[in-house]
């Protein structure tokens, strides 16, 4: 019986397929993003990838006090090299690795205060309540 087997698997083992074998996790092109929007802030990311390695995108955001970021990006057999726009407080214009940054100035946003509101008294006397 052992012998059997050993040589089953020799055969096994020296047979050729009939048909070639389909490798279905080949890289395939594909294109994808999204886009969100509310009262407070706007975000976003599309991208794009030809199958043969090579992908292109970018990705974003703007709050609501109009701090913005958007980076565009390009991966292939050169490496990955990114493009970053913003106004965030605190960045400066510079080139490091293979990333350009460029920077300005945020807009000028008003603050929100808070002002007094009077509320009249249930009771209706005329007092007022000052919040």
């Amino acid at each position: 019986m052992f012998l059997v087997v050993v040589l089953s698997c020799i055969v096994l083992a020296h047979a050729k397929p009939s048909a070639p074998i389909l490798h279905p996790h080949n890289p395939q092109p594909y294109n994808f993003g999204y886009s969100v929007k509310d009262h407070f802030s706007e975000q976003h990311r599309h991208e794009t990838g030809n199958g043969l390695g090579a992908v292109v995108g970018n990705y974003g955001f703007t709050d609501a006090r109009g701090i913005a970021r958007q980076v565009n990006y390009v991966a292939d057999h050169a490496g990955f090299r990114a493009q970053v726009k913003t106004n965030e407080p605190g960045t400066a214009n510079q080139n490091p690795a293979a990333v350009q940054v460029i920077s300005h100035q945020p807009p000028v946003v008003e603050p929100l205060y808070a002002y007094p509101v009077s509320i009249p008294v249930a009771h209706g006397l005329g007092a007022k309540v000052v919040f």
